[in-house]
C-alpha cells in the first residue's frame, strides 16, 4: 500500500515534458562520463570481471545520448519512469560492485532499467518484445536481462517521495553544469563528485525507507 501512494505523488510531481530532453541529455552525460571512467579503470582488471548477461563482446556503436533519445521517442512511457530508472541504476551499482557500468554494458543496462520503471510506474506500457526491438535486441535478451536486473537490484522497486526528488535536483545540477561548462573544460573535481553522486547517493535513505514499509507491512 505504501509504494502505490508513493507512485501517485511521484507522478503528480513529474517534470515538464519539454523539459524532459533536457534531462534524457544530463542522464547521458552522467553515465557517459562514468563508463567512460570505469573503461579506463577496469582495462587491466577485465579479466578478472564477472561475466554478465548485459556484457555486450564489443562496444555498440550507438552513443549513450542517441540510444537514450531513442527510447525516449518509442518506449512513450511517462516523464517519471526516467527518473526511476536512474534511481534502479544507482541501487545497482550499489549491490553489483563487482560489475561496474562501462561502455560494454551501459546500453543493455538503461533499456532494462527503463523496462522495469515503467512497468512499475505506469498503469500500461508496451511489452518486452518492443522494448527489445527498440533497445536492439531479441525479445529472449530482454526476458533475460529483465530477471538478471530484478536480483540484481534485490527486488527494491519502492522509490520515495524524497529519494525521487534528490535524485531530480541531482539531474538538475548536472543540466545547470553543462550550461555552465564546456564538457571538455569541466573541472574534475565537479566530475568527480558526480561519479560519487551516481555511485553512491541516497544509500542510507533508501535502506531506512525499506525498514520502513517492512513496519508497516508488520503493522498491517
Amino acid at each position: 500500500m505504501a509504494y502505490q501512494i508513493d507512485q501517485k505523488m511521484i507522478h503528480d510531481q513529474e517534470p515538464m515534458a519539454e523539459i524532459m530532453p533536457n534531462v534524457i541529455t544530463a542522464m547521458s552525460s552522467l553515465l557517459q562520463r562514468v563508463s567512460e571512467t570505469n573503461d579506463d579503470l577496469s582495462r587491466p582488471f577485465r579479466e578478472h570481471q564477472r561475466i554478465s548477461a548485459f556484457n555486450a563482446l564489443t562496444k555498440p556503436s550507438i552513443s549513450i545520448g542517441s540510444y537514450m533519445e531513442r527510447i525516449f521517442k518509442y518506449a512513450d512511457c511517462s516523464d517519471s519512469c526516467y527518473i526511476v530508472a536512474y534511481i534502479y541504476l544507482d541501487r545497482f551499482i550499489q549491490k553489483q560492485p563487482f560489475l561496474p557500468i562501462d561502455s560494454f554494458n551501459v546500453h543493455r543496462l538503461i533499456i532494462t532499467s527503463v523496462l522495469v520503471s515503467a512497468k512499475f510506474m505506469d498503469d500500461l506500457c508496451y511489452n518486452n518484445a518492443f522494448y527489445a526491438k527498440v533497445g536492439g535486441i531479441t525479445t529472449e535478451e530482454m526476458n533475460l536481462l529483465e530477471l538478471d536486473f530484478l536480483f540484481g537490484i534485490g527486488f527494491q522497486l519502492n522509490v520515495t517521495v524524497s529519494t525521487y526528488n534528490d535524485y531530480c535536483s541531482s539531474l538538475q545540477r548536472e543540466m545547470v553544469m553543462r550550461t555552465m561548462y564546456s564538457p571538455l573544460l569541466e573541472p574534475s573535481f565537479l566530475v568527480k563528485s558526480f561519479h560519487k553522486n551516481l555511485l553512491m547517493h541516497l544509500f542510507d535513505e533508501d535502506s531506512l525507507s525499506i525498514h520502513r514499509n517492512n513496519q508497516v507491512t508488520t503493522a498491517v
